[in-house]
C-alpha cells in the first residue's frame, strides 16, 4: 500500500492550523497561572528531563485523559481558564497533537515549536525527572 499523505505533510497542515509559540514567549509565560505546559513524549523520554511546571500526558493517552467523557479524564484538562501549550521532542507530534485536540472543540490549546530539542538548546530551565515526581507527589 502507497501511503498518499506522509507524516511532513500531516505536520505542516497541523502546524498551519494551530498555535504555535517559540520557547522565548513560551519562557515568557512559564509562571503564568493561567499556562500549564503539557509533555506529551513518552515516558522514557523523561529520562532526559522536563520544561518546570509540565503535566506528563503520553501522546498515546492524550484524547482520553482530556475528554470528560472518558473514563481516563484527567481534571487538570477540564480548566478551561488555562492554555495549554504542548511539546515533544521536536515539535511535530504536539502540532499533531494541538490539532487533533482542536478537533475535539478545545480552543484553549497550542503547541510549542522546536520541542524539547529547542528547549534545551536555547538554554531554557528544566527539571530532572526525580524533580518532576516530587512536585507530582507534593501535589497529591
Amino acid at each position: 500500500m502507497a501511503i498518499t499523505k506522509g507524516f511532513r505533510a500531516l505536520v505542516d497542515e497541523a502546524m498551519a492550523q494551530v498555535t504555535t509559540y517559540s520557547v522565548a514567549q513560551v519562557k515568557a509565560r512559564l509562571t503564568d497561572a493561567n499556562t500549564q505546559m503539557v509533555d506529551i513524549r513518552d515516558v522514557r523520554e523523561l529520562a532526559e528531563g522536563t520544561v518546570p511546571g509540565a503535566f506528563h500526558a503520553p501522546r498515546g493517552m492524550l484524547e482520553f485523559w482530556v475528554d470528560p467523557a472518558s473514563p481516563y479524564h484527567k481534571p487538570v484538562f477540564a480548566n478551561e481558564a488555562k492554555e495549554f501549550i504542548l511539546f515533544c521532542g521536536a515539535g511535530w507530534r504536539s502540532a499533531l497533537a494541538a490539532k487533533t485536540l482542536q478537533d475535539m472543540g478545545m480552543s484553549n490549546v497550542a503547541h510549542m515549536d522546536g520541542g524539547w530539542a529547542e528547549w534545551v538548546k536555547q538554554g531554557a530551565p528544566t527539571e530532572t525527572l526525580e524533580q518532576h515526581k516530587a512536585r507530582r507527589l507534593a501535589k497529591a
